[in-house]
């Protein structure tokens, strides 16, 4: 086992990590800009190195200032969190040249994995169902015209190396096909430097879901279950459940192995999620994120297992020390992310803490690194904690939920609270009627 990590993170995630880390008895290393200089995980972290100004690209997206606090504080691995470099696949590389373990899948993988078009491909040969679509990026007008043809209107262009609806257009007709291709491929080359795009059947109501997996780079790997993640807005999630309510268990089990077996045929290392559309009794691949997710509390909520726990004894070289058979499925969990933000327009809103109070009891969890008198700087991503609350069944779950929500003051600043409270009583909510298209619709009906 390690006896130092580096947490090359900052929020919740990297409080998540450090947590695990002291019941793991490792020491640990947070790395911070100094606009994070009073942020918990440094507060509660056995060092701390400040690596740079505010801005994460000379900061937390600086290899170089990493690689250096590494060094100086002799860490032998680097746990990334999500978002930042988790799934920059030559930061891994750099790691290894270095002889510093990276926390996470190889490079090799999170390469493959990270250009949607390579990660398709990967995907269909190891069996995973996909959405019919361009084998490849598509390289004209006219080949995009042909294939759309083929697999029939509405179609979806989306960016080879995208990611957060960045490049992403929907094209109902032939006639609005070229501007979707010229928009998608501006997009994409002014968020990735890349501005290949590929073509997608368009679902009409689907759902988001996703599979959790472990695997430990020798063959073996194990499913966690599903997350339903389909309540987004502009294709960010915002409120997620485990398991579906959409699914039963016959398909759960089709679904969950067929993307386990596809993991020990890949000899995947470490966490990952395999994403799907799914309508009308069917899976379509989209992705794979080859990290840690903002959601995996909830499956660790209905299955026991501990993810970071797990990414560091598998990092370390230990065996996957769980079976499929060991994992079982247990209540239901569902996780609100808490943002900085306008509930209505989505304005970040950052600025000082007055008043903090988090809800507690029975079934309730909090992951968050905020507290009363903290100040949310303007220059990274707008969450700021996650509500995630277990119930025996879901309607316990929602129950509790709503209490949960009732008690929760953030002041000081505006959050995502009041929406939530909303949500827990809607009755599509309640009834588990939504695809990725609700939310949207819902706020543009408000």
């Amino acid at each position: 086992m390690f006896d130092k990590i580096l947490i090359a993170n900052r929020g919740e995630i990297a409080l998540r990590v450090l947590r695990a880390c002291k019941e793991l008895g490792i020491s640990t290393v947070a790395v911070h800009s100094t606009a994070d200089a009073d942020a918990m995980h440094v507060k509660l972290a056995d060092e701390s190195v400040c690596i740079g100004p505010p801005p994460a690209r000379e900061s937390y997206l600086n290899i170089p200032s990493l690689l250096a606090a590494c060094e100086i504080t002799g860490a032998e691995a680097v746990h990334p969190g999500y978002g930042f470099l988790s799934e920059n696949a030559r930061f891994a590389e750099i790691l290894r040249d270095h002889g510093i373990t990276f926390i996470g899948p190889s490079p090799e993988h999170i390469r493959v994995m990270g250009d949607k078009i390579e990660a398709k491909r990967t995907a269909k040969r190891l069996g995973i169902p996909v959405v019919p679509g361009s084998e490849g990026g598509v390289t004209s007008d006219a080949e995009a015209h042909k294939i759309a043809k083929q697999i029939g209107f509405p179609v979806l262009v989306k960016a080879a190396a995208g990611g957060g609806g960045r490049g992403m257009k929907v094209a109902k007709d032939e006639a609005s096909l070229s501007n979707a291709l010229a928009t998608a491929r501006s997009e994409a080359k002014a968020a990735f430097g890349d501005d290949a795009v590929y073509l997608e059947k368009y679902l009409g109501k689907p759902r988001h879901i996703e599979i959790q997996v472990l695997g430990d780079g020798r063959g073996n790997a194990v499913h966690l279950g599903e997350r339903d993640c389909s309540l987004q807005r502009r294709h960010q999630k915002i409120w997620e459940e485990s398991p579906s309510p959409a699914l039963n268990a016959e398909m759960r089990a089709k679904i969950g192995d067929t993307v386990a077996t596809a993991m020990r045929d890949l000899k995947y290392l470490g966490a990952g999620t395999v994403e799907f559309l799914y309508e009308d009794g069917e899976f379509y691949f989209i992705e794979m994120n080859t990290r840690l997710q903002v959601e995996h509390p909830v499956t660790e909520m209905i299955t026991g297992i501990d993810l970071v726990n797990e990414q560091i004894r598998i990092a370390a070289g230990n065996p996957l020390a769980i079976t499929q058979k060991d994992v079982t499925f247990e209540g239901h969990a569902i996780e609100c992310r808490v943002n900085a933000e306008n509930p209505r327009t989505f304005t970040p809103s950052p600025g000082r803490i007055s008043y903090y109070y988090p809800p507690g009891g029975l079934g309730v969890r909090i992951d968050s690194a905020i507290y009363q008198g903290y100040s949310i700087p303007p220059f990274y991503d707008s969450l700021i904690g996650k509500l995630i609350v277990y119930g025996k069944t879901r309607n316990e779950c929602l129950s509790r939920l709503r209490r949960a929500l009732d008690e929760y003051v953030v002041d000081g600043i505006e959050t995502t609270l009041p929406l939530f409270r909303q949500l827990v009583r809607n009755p599509d909510i309640i009834n588990g009627e939504y695809d990725i298209h609700w939310l949207e619709n819902y706020l543009a009906e408000g």
